[in-house]
């Protein structure tokens, strides 16, 4: 019985791709009502494969059924259209887990392409988000946006256009994000209130950001633990378009790698270069502008315990993209100098101060041959810039790896 309900969704498959040639319109109504009404059906183990060809849908999926697969024939063979959107609010909904989905494109998706809620043991593989049009603040926020959940990995994945986040995983446990390319976003990859994760063997280039690690007030948890290692993060320097009043809207163009407010943060081994404000900035809650943290008493805003090592550092810094900043790279390097690779904006929680220092494993620890560092002194409206290195010069326990089942599965796959 299963494998005749698989063949006759191939078959309406089938037939949607003979409607875009211009045969029977109707059949791709068909194949939208038969795929949404085989994810509403869809039993654990059982796996919905989409053949080759571009289908139009005008209204969001969604799936809540745990243990399914749903498989593509590739992301640039096996293509959901979602131009001219009518309804929802996403692509794909997933309220489930042990959910795998691989070898699919989403494009121009009214919202976010991909959003898994919830879920445990998450696979995306080999999947393609893109808004076609190119960056805009109209398109969809997020292309790959797994939230709340645990043991999810991102594999091989593309993200292209997407106004706040090309790939973005908040709020969750155990991630491993690698061999995944993002650009012409916002932000390129994005790890938000995560505790536990692996972002490797990315590139990230043309996007305003290239991998942010942030940590934002009123959600579930506070974010700890990650490590990013061995990307090409080059280039990022596209013009900020997210929603103003979001915080990826305060994202300077020209950021290789952001730290924001987060703790227990590894960067090491990574090509970093060409980013006009800086190669790395390591900055609090309060350089976002948005200051009011009454609701969020327990919020940590101070970005402690960072390790930045062993990293490549191309040029950067020539031309940031904030007035004081323009102004303090004059001031202090001339019109043609540049500012050091990394950028601290000098806030730290004076509570901790132990004999007027941090302790050690709170510090920005920096371990990185030649690369410097700049206080910027954001507390107090960088009047007190500094580039001493000496309460850097620090090395910190190396952060575990990511043991994730489901990516010692993916390897090879």
């Amino acid at each position: 019985m299963r494998i005749a309900i698989l063949s006759l969704l191939a078959v309406s498959v089938l037939l949607a791709a003979c409607g875009e040639q211009g045969k029977a319109p109707s059949t791709l109504v068909d194949f939208q009502k038969e795929l949404q009404a085989k994810l509403i059906k869809a039993k654990a183990g059982e796996v919905i494969e989409i053949p080759a060809g571009t289908y139009q849908l005008d209204r969001s999926l969604s799936l809540k059924a745990s243990g399914v697969t749903i498989k593509g024939a590739g992301m640039d063979k096996t293509i959901l259209s979602f131009k001219g959107q009518k309804s929802g609010a996403e692509g794909l909904l997933v309220d489930a887990s042990d959910f795998t989905i691989e070898d699919l494109a989403f494009e121009d998706t009214k919202g976010d392409s991909l959003k898994v809620v919830g879920g445990k043991n998450i696979v995306i593989r080999r999947v393609r988000t893109e808004w076609t049009n190119g960056p805009a603040a109209e398109n969809g926020a997020y292309g790959i946006y797994p939230v709340q959940t645990e043991n999810t990995l991102i594999d091989g994945a593309i993200a292209i256009g997407a106004s706040d986040a090309g790939i973005y995983v908040g709020q969750s446990r155990n991630v491993v994000v690698r061999n995944s390319r993002a650009e012409r976003n916002v932000a390129g990859i994005e790890i938000e209130n995560t505790i536990g994760a692996d972002v490797y063997d990315n590139i990230a280039t043309g996007n305003t950001g290239g991998i942010l690690v942030f940590n934002m007030p009123n959600l579930q948890q506070a974010g700890r633990a990650t490590r990013v290692y061995h990307n090409q993060v080059q280039g990022n320097n596209h013009a900020n378009f997210g929603h103003k009043g979001t915080p990826v809207a305060s994202v300077p163009a020209g950021s290789g790698v952001v730290i924001n407010s987060n703790d227990l943060v590894e960067v090491f081994d990574n090509d970093i270069g060409e980013h006009r404000t800086a190669n790395v900035i390591v900055s609090s809650y309060f350089s976002t502008g948005y200051t009011n943290l009454s609701t969020t008493e327990a919020f940590d805003p101070y970005p402690e315990g960072i390790f930045i090592y062993g990293n490549r550092f191309g040029p950067g810094g020539d031309s940031p993209d904030n007035l004081e900043l323009k102004a303090l790279k004059i001031t202090q390097y001339g019109l043609n100098g540049r500012l050091p690779d990394i950028l601290w904006d000098g806030y730290f929680n004076p509570a901790k101060l132990v004999d007027g220092t941090l302790p050690a494993d709170l510090a920005i620890c920096i371990d990185n041959g030649e690369a410097g560092l700049i206080n910027v002194d954001g507390p107090n409206g960088y009047k007190n810039i500094s580039t001493d290195m000496s309460s850097h010069k620090c090395t910190l326990p190396k952060l575990p790896a990511i043991d994730l089942a489901s990516a010692k599965a993916g390897q090879g796959a």
